[in-house]
């Protein structure tokens, strides 16, 4: 694998404007279980249907919360690992020029990146369903505490996480990670399955209008024969490679 990743490298300082696109398995290494897994995979236990479709949501809003509140915690405590460390420095050194994530987790921001497209929300806020105000999400939780179902204090209406469910539409950001793709000539794939769409179609997007794609996972991922580069592999000692090399240079 040595010689993959010193063409990973190479790659990443040969282009003009590079950027990383992450899912679920970049923040594993963080103690946060991914979701399609077949054995520790969040949906081998439940159906997302129920706990995390915008139609399971508004049915059960109790069941919702009580599925999700040990999880938000969990997301609470998670600290960066090196994968969204070194996406950071890549980012202040000008190697990559944004992050687009799948992630709600918020530790590419708290890694020290800056331009992160949360194409699925992050979990750190809530926001009313009525009335559109934004919360905190402990103020959302404590509400969830005292009566099982947090509702707006403005509108009384029902409070859910700033996150993207199953059968609504993706935020703003999506629009701008498409610019992004767009404007880039390396998409960098680290972490995700590439099963879930439209996120999973940037990279025939990116690739049809040129730019070079590396794929960085564990599994193989059904756009493995467009890439230019595939490493199979956990992502730890790749990107502690990936690091011991750029620093050389």
């Amino acid at each position: 694998m040595e010689h993959l990743v010193e063409r990973l490298a190479q790659m990443l300082l040969e282009a003009r404007y590079a950027i990383a696109l992450t899912g679920a398995g970049v923040s594993t290494d963080s103690g946060i279980p991914d979701f399609r897994s077949p054995s520790s995979g969040l949906w081998a236990q439940v159906n997302p249907m129920q706990v995390a479709s915008i139609e399971g949501f508004y049915s059960d809003p109790k069941r919702f919360y009580e599925f999700w509140r040990l999880r938000f915690a969990k997301l609470s405590s998670a600290v960066p690992n090196i994968t969204h460390r070194l996406l950071a420095e890549l980012e202040e050194r000008r190697v990559i020029h944004a992050v687009i994530t799948q992630n709600i987790d918020d530790l590419h921001r708290k890694a020290g990146s800056q331009r992160v497209l949360e194409v699925h929300g992050n979990f750190t806020r809530g926001l009313c369903t009525g009335c559109r105000r934004l919360h905190r999400i402990e103020e959302v939780f404590a509400r969830v505490e005292r009566s099982g179902i947090p509702l707006c204090d403005a509108c009384g209406q029902l409070l859910k996480p700033d996150v993207v469910l199953f059968g609504e539409w993706l935020p703003p950001a999506f629009e701008e990670a498409l610019s992004e793709v767009e404007r880039s000539d390396l998409l960098w794939v680290l972490g995700t399955s590439l099963e879930v769409y439209p996120v999973a179609g940037l990279v025939p997007r990116a690739k049809h209008q040129g730019a070079t794609i590396i794929i960085v996972n564990r599994e193989r991922t059904p756009f493995d024969e467009i890439a230019d580069l595939c490493i199979h592999s956990d992502l730890a000692p790749v990107m502690a490679h990936v690091r011991s090399l750029l620093t050389k240079k």
